[in-house]
C-alpha cells in the first residue's frame, strides 16, 4: 500500500472516530437494519425467542448463536476450495453504544443452551474461555498438547474446541499493542487454522489444529480509537464478522425464555452435533459440497458482490476476505438442516449476513453515506411519527397494524422504533403501563410523539 492511500486510510478512521466520540452525535443518521432471512433455521429462532420481548438485538443474539454453532461443529466437516480447506470457524464482532448495545444480553440465551447441552451431553459442549486473552502463549496452553513441567508431563488437551467470549473485545486490541505481543497473529493463524507454535525457549507449548472460535463486543468509539493500521493491514480485523446491534426497544421487565424451550432448542442442537460426528471411527474429517445451483450462484457473487471496491482504502480493508466468511455462514446454516450438500438456500441467507456486516462497517467507519436499508428505517420511522402524531399514543402492536397493516417484518419496526428513540432529537417517549393486578400479560409499553420535536 502506498503512503497515500495509508494517509487516507487514517483520515477516514480519524474523521469516524470524531463522529463516535461524542456518542454518535450525528445519530439521525439510521442504523442499518439487517434483512429478515439473515435469520434462517435454528439459528433464527434462538434469535427471535431471545429477543421477543426484550431489548437485545435479534441480529447479536444470532451472530453469537452462529459463532458458538461454529465452534461446537469443530474441525470434521470442512469445504475445499481449490487448495484450501475451510471449516466452519467464526469470529465475531457485535458493535454497539455503551448501554445501549445489550452486550451481556445478546450472550444470555447462548450461554443458557450451551448449560442444556453440557448437563445431557458434555461430550458436545466446547470448552468455554471467558475473556482476558492476553498473549499466544497463554491462549496455546488452553488447548495444548501436552508438556513438560520439570519431570511431570502435563497431558494434552485432545479437544481442540474454544470459544472465546471477549465481552471488552477493547482488551484484545489493547493487548495488541504492547510491544513484542502476538495476540493478534495467534488469533490470524486460530480463523486459518494454523498450528499454534509460540517461540519460546522454555516450557514450549504448542497446540495443533486449533479449532478457536470469538465472540467479542465492543463500543463503536473503542473500536475506532484502539484498531491501529496494522491490524487493519495485517488482517486482523476483516477476520471478524462485524455487525452493528443496538437495543431495538425498551423493556422495563424483558421476557425470559422459559427452561422448556431452552432444552427443546439443547436437545435440537445435539441432534446437529451429532449428525456432524462422523461414525467411522477412522474418518478425521468429512467434505462439503456445493449443489450446481449454489456454485453458480457463488459464482455470480464472487465476481461482483464480494469484490466490489467502494472507494475507501479503509472499508475496503476492512472487508477483503466477504467471501471465505460467506462460504463458512453457509456451512453452518447447511449443517444445522443435517445436510452435508450446501444448497442455494444456504448460501443466500449467508449472502444477507455478509451484506448486513457491509453496512455495518460502512455505518461505524465511514461519514455520512447511508446504506439502502438504513434509508428504509428512516422512512419507516417518518411513517410512524406521523402516526403517533395523529393517534397520539400506541403500542408496538398498533403500529405493526394500524401503521404498516402487517406488510413490514418486525426487525425493520423495532429499527425505526429506536432510531425515534435514540435519534439526537429525542422525538418518541416510552411508557411503561403495568398489567392490571393479578392480570394476564406482560406490562404494555407505550410510545408518545413528544409535541416539541413534531411541527
Amino acid at each position: 500500500m502506498d503512503e497515500s492511500n495509508r494517509r487516507s486510510m487514517d483520515a477516514a478512521q480519524a474523521d469516524a472516530l470524531r463522529r463516535w466520540s461524542g456518542g454518535g452525535a450525528d445519530f439521525d443518521r439510521p442504523s442499518p437494519v439487517p434483512d429478515p432471512a439473515c435469520l434462517y433455521g435454528l439459528v433464527g429462532e434462538v434469535a427471535r425467542e431471545g429477543s421477543d420481548g426484550a431489548e437485545t438485538h435479534p441480529i447479536a443474539i444470532a451472530g453469537n448463536f452462529i459463532t458458538y454453532l461454529s465452534c461446537a461443529i469443530g474441525r470434521t466437516p470442512y469445504l475445499a476450495v481449490g487448495n484450501t480447506s475451510h471449516h466452519a470457524r467464526l469470529f465475531f464482532l457485535h458493535v454497539g453504544r455503551s448501554g445501549r448495545g445489550r452486550k451481556g444480553d445478546a450472550l444470555s440465551l447462548v450461554s443458557r443452551i450451551d448449560e442444556a447441552v453440557r448437563g445431557r451431553r458434555p461430550d458436545l459442549a466446547p470448552q468455554i474461555h471467558r475473556g482476558g486473552l492476553s498473549t499466544r502463549e497463554g491462549l496455546a496452553a488452553l488447548i495444548h498438547d501436552g508438556y513438560r513441567v520439570g519431570q511431570q508431563e502435563i497431558p494434552a488437551i485432545t479437544d481442540k474446541r474454544l470459544w472465546v467470549v471477549e465481552s471488552e473485545f477493547a482488551n484484545v486490541l489493547q493487548q495488541s499493542q504492547r510491544g513484542g505481543n502476538t495476540l493478534s497473529a495467534a488469533l490470524r493463524d486460530c480463523w486459518d487454522g494454523v498450528d499454534l507454535k509460540p517461540a519460546t525457549k522454555t516450557n514450549r507449548v504448542h497446540a495443533s489444529e486449533p479449532h478457536v472460535c470469538l465472540s467479542g463486543a465492543i463500543s463503536p468509539a473503542e473500536l475506532l480509537a484502539l484498531v491501529q493500521r496494522r491490524e487493519l493491514l495485517n488482517g486482523f480485523v476483516n477476520r471478524f464478522l462485524l455487525a452493528w446491534g443496538e437495543r431495538t426497544r425498551v423493556e422495563a421487565f424483558p421476557r425470559r425464555a422459559s427452561q422448556q424451550k431452552v432444552d427443546g432448542i439443547a436437545a435440537n442442537l445435539i441432534d446437529i452435533l451429532d449428525f456432524t460426528r462422523p461414525k467411522v471411527e477412522d474418518l478425521e474429517a468429512a467434505p462439503m459440497t456445493l449443489s450446481v445451483s449454489a456454485r453458480r450462484c457463488y459464482a455470480e457473487l464472487y465476481g461482483a458482490e464480494l469484490n466490489q471496491d467502494f472507494g475507501s482504502t479503509l472499508i475496503d480493508s476492512l472487508l477483503e476476505r466477504r467471501a471465505p466468511m460467506l462460504l463458512r455462514v453457509a456451512m453452518v446454516f447447511a449443517l444445522t438442516d443435517r445436510q452435508w450438500l450446501i444448497e442455494e438456500r444456504h448460501l443466500e441467507a449467508a449472502r444477507l449476513w455478509i451484506r448486513y456486516a457491509t453496512d455495518s462497517v460502512s455505518f461505524v467507519f465511514s461519514g455520512s453515506a447511508e446504506s439502502p436499508s438504513a434509508i428504509k428505517v428512516r422512512w419507516a420511522a417518518e411513517r410512524i411519527a406521523d402516526f403517533l402524531a395523529a393517534r397520539g399514543a400506541a403500542s408496538r402492536k398498533d403500529i405493526v397494524v394500524d401503521c404498516f397493516g402487517r406488510h413490514q417484518p418486525a426487525i425493520l419496526v423495532d429499527a425505526a422504533i429506536a432510531h425515534l428513540i435514540q435519534s439526537s432529537a429525542g422525538r418518541v417517549s416510552v411508557e411503561t403501563r403495568p398489567r392490571a393486578i393479578n392480570g394476564p400479560g406482560r406490562p404494555a409499553t407505550i410510545y408518545r410523539l413528544i409535541p416539541s420535536h413534531r411541527n
